[in-house]
């Protein structure tokens, strides 16, 4: 597809949305910054929330694409999630499609399948061992189940009304991993970037769902489908791993938080502090 220009950035304020505000615009996107709290040093930014469908379909109006990373990042009550990241984006997608945007990159984790058995064995792992984007769905927490129903949100857009999606099952984008579990499944923010842009530009997406990570020797899933869209991803976690083992140890495939993709979101996740 043509390189979208102007570009809603959804939850432009939280954590992720903050470190993709400074590369992306590199990448020649003008970002349009959405928030349900303003943000600081951005006069422009829309504050809204996304249970309100009018303030959305005026977000959306006009622009080229939609990176949505908006709603509740963590485990929290079903209500909560219910109103968030179910409800608000099923609102986003609906103002999308009444607007006309062809693709949204919707922020999906790997908490959709986090109940999966993490890979065992050496490292580098043998390819054949990777986590397939294809392994069904295992959510860990309603969080995890929310991004399960955006996946499959997506899916029936593209479906029914031809609104293309890349799903990204998102890591831990952080400037550095901060655990030895994050060594596997770490995005540096520049390759953050590069992900993005790749699922901005790649053609003919329809519903296509990737990983999101670097290119880390301890990788514990196939990649094949985001480097298909165009990502080479850059960076490895591998420098920071002799500190955190030494720090934290090994994981232990008897301990439940290290036998499972989704960690301690398992067993005890980390709650949503609002």
């Amino acid at each position: 597809m043509p390189a979208p220009r102007t570009v809603l950035l959804t939850g432009a304020a939280g954590g992720l949305g903050t470190l993709m505000r400074e590369p992306l615009p590199a990448y020649g996107y003008e970002l349009r910054l959405l928030d349900v709290r303003p943000i600081e040093g951005e006069p422009d930014a829309i504050t809204a929330d996304l249970s309100d469908r009018a303030a959305l379909r005026e977000a959306v109006r006009g622009v080229d694409a939609i990176i949505h990373l908006a709603g509740i990042s963590l485990e929290s009550s079903f209500d909560k999630i219910l109103a968030s990241n179910i409800e608000g984006t099923y609102n986003l997608y609906e103002a999308a499609r009444e607007e006309g945007v062809g693709r949204v990159v919707f922020a999906s984790s790997n908490h959709a399948v986090g109940y999966t058995p993490r890979p065992q064995g050496d490292t580098p792992l043998d390819p054949s061992v990777l986590i397939p984007v294809d392994t069904p769905h295992r959510p860990d927490t309603f969080y995890g189940l929310s991004k399960s129903f955006g996946e499959d949100l997506a899916q029936l857009y593209w479906d029914k009304h031809g609104l293309e999606t890349v799903s990204v099952r998102i890591g831990s984008c952080f400037p550095e991993p901060s655990s030895v579990r994050m060594l596997s499944i770490w995005m540096s923010p520049a390759d953050g970037a590069r992900l993005l842009h790749a699922a901005l530009t790649a053609e003919d997406v329809r519903h296509t769902i990737v990983y999101g990570s670097s290119a880390n020797t301890r990788l514990w899933w196939d990649l094949s489908t985001a480097r298909a869209l165009g990502y080479e991803p850059q960076d490895d976690s591998e420098p920071y791993a002799e500190k955190l083992i030494a720090e934290q140890g090994e994981l232990q495939p008897g301990v439940e938080a290290h036998a499972h993709l989704g960690g301690h979101f398992v067993n005890d996740p980390p709650i949503w502090p609002y």
